[in-house]
């Protein structure tokens, strides 16, 4: 049976107990409930929100929000098909089995419906990963190959006796190597780890991993690349860790939820402010050490209308800068 190659280091020992950790502690806290079907869609929105940021769809969060509930939005067709594939795609996630190589193509067929030729088949072609300026950064192995190392990687986290986190990991650097599909193969390694881990814990259907990912995108293509040369994912292995970490750090069921009554509250207390202000509120308190350059590729818009939105929410009170512009983060007054 082929093996990936990688180390389980004493990084990913640390990591595994934390994130073993913060699992049962959010388990406990959640008990025989499951988190509100409002959280569980706002955590949705932001994952496909930016799972298709990565790919460079520049539709915001609202819009997102807007696609999800039925309403008409303006945009690129393309990006518009983009978000309505992957909200079908996401849907199907309960239906679908993580070890079967079949589900995986039933999945790309949905999340690339009208976006590519053949979508649901593995390439007939070579593919690869360039940068910005055409320098190839990553070029996949040939399509003849495809079938047979896309199998043999479904027969190991099958058989594995890894760590269902590490193996998740694993196979998400594993798919990205192979890039097994003319396109698509970026927002489907990230789903597929997602299917693997929710099967492992209930919780990670709902966690906005993707978010965290988006946050340290370059990082991500910048792992990928070193594990490339190194001929093993050990570094990817340690990155993902620290992104799950990162996201369950960051989420609070409860706190979620009282919050967004708590906002709903505000909102209702200052009806002069528009809904593009409290967007950007609602990215700060959530996040309060995001930068003015992240606010912008999330609601899609230019820097200073964020300013500008910046400074009605300070001169209503709502938020307040501590520490400076480089290290400092927002108080939010709620």
């Amino acid at each position: 049976m082929y093996v990936p190659p990688f180390t389980v280091s004493a990084e990913i020992i640390r990591l595994i107990g934390e994130i073993s950790e913060q699992v049962g502690s959010i388990m406990t806290r959640l008990g025989d409930n499951v988190p509100s079907p409002q959280l569980r869609k706002k955590n949705q929105i932001k994952t496909i929100h930016s799972s298709l940021a990565i790919e460079n769809n520049t539709l915001s969060l609202k819009q997102i929000t807007d696609i999800i509930d039925g309403k008409r939005v303006l945009g690129a067709p393309d990006e518009i098909q983009e978000v309505k594939n992957a909200i079908e795609a996401y849907h199907l996630m309960p239906e679908l089995d993580a070890f079967k190589e079949k589900d995986l193509l039933r999945a790309h067929e949905l999340m690339m419906k009208d976006l590519v030729r053949n979508s649901g088949h593995y390439r007939h072609e070579g593919v690869g990963v360039f940068d910005g300026n055409g320098n190839c950064l990553h070029m996949a192995p040939p399509a003849e190959r495809v079938p047979m190392l896309m199998g043999d990687l479904f027969e190991w986290v099958k058989k594995t006796d890894v760590h269902p986190l590490v193996r998740s990991c694993v196979f998400h650097y594993e798919f990205e190597f192979i890039h097994p599909f003319i396109d698509g193969n970026g927002r489907m390694g990230r789903y597929w780890q997602t299917m693997l881990l929710s099967r492992w814990k209930g919780i990670f259907a709902w966690l906005p991993v993707e978010t965290i990912v988006k946050e340290h995108q370059q990082e991500y293509y910048h792992v990928i690349q070193k594990c490339d040369q190194a001929g093993e994912s050990t570094l990817f292995v340690e990155y993902m860790l620290r992104c799950l970490l990162d996201a369950m750090a960051n989420y609070d069921d409860d706190d979620a939820e009282v919050q967004d009554k708590i906002q709903d509250k505000v909102q209702d207390k200052f009806p002069e402010v528009s809904q593009p202000v409290w967007d950007v509120f609602d990215i700060i308190r959530n996040n309060p050490k995001v930068t003015v350059n992240s606010i912008c590729e999330q609601i899609n818009l230019k820097e200073r209308q964020i300013y500008k939105h910046i400074a009605q929410l300070k001169s209503l009170g709502l938020i307040v800068r501590v520490g400076s512009n480089k290290t400092g983060y927002w108080k939010v007054n709620i």
